[in-house]
């Protein structure tokens, strides 16, 4: 199994979300400068690019097992918004 400082920014996907959800809850509460506003959302803004990145990475890692002949072959998953893209 991969470390986790393997992903981008060296924290998992967990780690990224949790700190974002921190960055939410500041912003939210109001009490911040101008300046701190605009660094948690630049951060913020950084942490959803690399939780997007992993969420992409995990879904290209996803397979189906499907019916061949006598036996099964893996293919890559598919999802309802990915095949009404490719139409």
């Amino acid at each position: 199994m991969k470390d986790s400082r393997d992903k981008p920014g060296g924290r998992t996907f967990e780690q990224a979300l949790g700190r974002l959800e921190e960055l939410v809850d500041g912003l939210e509460r109001g009490n911040l400068s101008l300046e701190e506003s605009l660094a948690y959302f630049e951060e913020g803004t950084r942490l959803i690019q690399e939780c997007t990145s992993m969420l992409e990475a995990a879904e290209a890692r996803l397979q189906k097992l499907t019916p061949a002949g006598e036996g099964f072959r893996l293919e890559p998953l598919t999802f309802p918004d990915d095949e009404t893209s490719a139409k």
